[in-house]
């Protein structure tokens, strides 16, 4: 998981203070104890040396890929106020310098060794000028990783995807253009990708909520190639409206970064970072990370929120 401190900001906070960390418990379905800082502050001379964020681990062979994002700028930490004003230098330096980072160990409780360098950067004069962010790795049988990504366009966010043929080889674009395109100017954000068979699979959250009905909810697509995507029928993978274990109802304000675990090459449960309020994560005032075991009917899954303990915000 990622964490930041709870009197900055959401979105600004994250961009100057945010960091990787480990929580642990017995079961999926938590509740989660904080065990250790992952990926800390390092300094402004490392490309990630002030922020880390987005953590997705995958295993490669007998090797655990922890891919994130990170960034640095120069300067002290603002505070609050500085980050409020508008007019906060850290934070202007920072959020383009968002870079994918990956960081390698034997086991998930580490210990973990960050590349020197980024794996995949922004490609000028291109529609990925930007930033690259939001990591969404698939690791193949072959040993070869295909690399999703996330870039800001003046038309909405779009998915772009790399490809190394194993690690510690550079990331390639598989193709020169985003991957996802949707009719009505609906965009994505926040993909996980993995491979069922021969066909792969991805959930994303609805943006605009045009493609499952309700916005931020998660929809569901399938590819036979990673490249080109259909979106199911029916579309929605998830809703922001989650029953808890002790039977009340909630719908939360958002619900991001959606994670999987898949076990047996079945997914499992899928977590995610989630907000209270209206909608959107500029107004929640509590955030945490949450856990929905997946109970699959008739090949499709049917999931129920099981809450964890706060941790996204501490």
């Amino acid at each position: 998981a990622s964490r930041w401190p709870k009197e900055l900001p959401f979105f600004e906070g994250y961009i100057v203070a945010s960091e990787v960390v480990r929580a642990s418990a017995d079961t999926p379905e938590g509740p989660y104890s904080f065990e250790e800082v992952v990926l800390p502050d390092r300094g402004s001379h490392h490309w990630d040396g002030r922020m880390t964020h987005n953590p997705t681990i995958h295993r490669w062979g007998d090797t655990y890929l922890l891919f994130y994002i990170g960034a640095t700028y120069a300067g002290a930490r603002p505070d609050a106020e500085a980050l409020r004003s508008g007019d906060c230098p850290q934070r202007a330096q920072s959020y383009p310098n968002i870079r994918i980072g990956l960081a390698t160990a034997p086991s998930v409780f580490g210990p973990w060794a960050r590349a020197a360098e980024p794996v995949l950067l922004p490609r000028p004069g291109k529609w990925d000028c930007t930033v690259v962010t939001n990591p969404a790795p698939c690791v193949h049988a072959d040993g070869s990783i295909s690399l999703y990504y996330r870039s800001n366009t003046p038309d909405g966010l779009r998915i772009g995807v790399a490809s190394a043929p194993g690690l510690g080889t550079a990331f390639e674009r598989l193709v020169d253009d985003p991957v996802l395109h949707f009719a009505g100017g609906d965009f994505v954000e926040d993909p996980y990708v993995w491979q069922t068979g021969d066909d792969y699979e991805l959930i994303a959250k609805d943006m605009k909520g045009g493609l499952t009905g309700e916005v931020h909810a998660g929809v569901h697509a399938t590819s036979p190639d990673g490249l080109n995507w259909r979106v199911s029928e029916p579309p929605k993978a998830y809703s922001r409206q989650v029953t808890w274990d002790d039977g009340t109802t909630t719908v939360l304000g958002c619900v991001e970064r959606p994670q999987l675990l898949i076990e047996d090459g079945e997914p499992t449960h899928l977590f995610a970072a989630t907000g209270d309020g209206p909608g959107g994560f500029r107004e929640c005032s509590r955030t945490w990370n949450m856990v929905l075991p997946l109970h699959h009917r008739q090949g499709k899954g049917k999931a129920k929120a099981l809450p964890c303990e706060e941790d996204a915000a501490p």
